[in-house]
């Protein structure tokens, strides 16, 4: 399972995991845990500018600046803020899940059968939780 030191390795700076290295070895940990942790960087400043927005918008409506048009677009923008805002905290939720899983050692292996994902899988979709075929099984069960 996952070697605790991933969080120390300094990875060339094109580094991309390959399958002939060892499944999730040290330095593949260490490149998905650098990539989902850019992710959740990202998510977080987007949803600081958001959040500003929104803000920056209530304030405009509430001071009564602008007519019934550009009320109606700031509501508009502010409800697709928000509903973007969501969309990031799911995601936030499924980042952190991975996090946790290179954490405990259980990154890169399906949380149904515990076989491995596959690199290409996870190079794909490093919030793959499911092999392909499990995937496609829920994704079945659940039309």
């Amino acid at each position: 399972m996952a070697a605790k030191n991933y969080k120390d390795i300094e990875l060339p700076e094109k580094y991309v995991p390959k399958k002939s290295e060892p499944y999730m070895c040290p330095e593949q940990l260490a490149y998905f845990y650098k990539l989902l942790n850019g992710q959740k960087e990202e998510i977080l400043h987007d949803k600081s500018d958001v959040l500003n927005a929104v803000r920056l918008g209530e304030k405009a409506q509430t001071a009564g600046v602008g007519d019934e048009q550009d009320n109606a677009s700031f509501e508009q923008d502010i409800t697709m803020d928000l509903r973007m805002s969501e969309r990031d905290n799911n995601l936030l939720k499924k980042i952190n899940a991975a996090l946790e899983r290179i954490e405990n050692g259980t990154f890169g292996y399906s949380v149904v059968s515990g076989e491995e994902i596959g690199l290409s899988r996870m190079l794909a979709r490093p919030l793959a939780t499911m092999t392909i075929e499990e995937q496609e099984e829920h994704e079945m069960r659940n039309k």
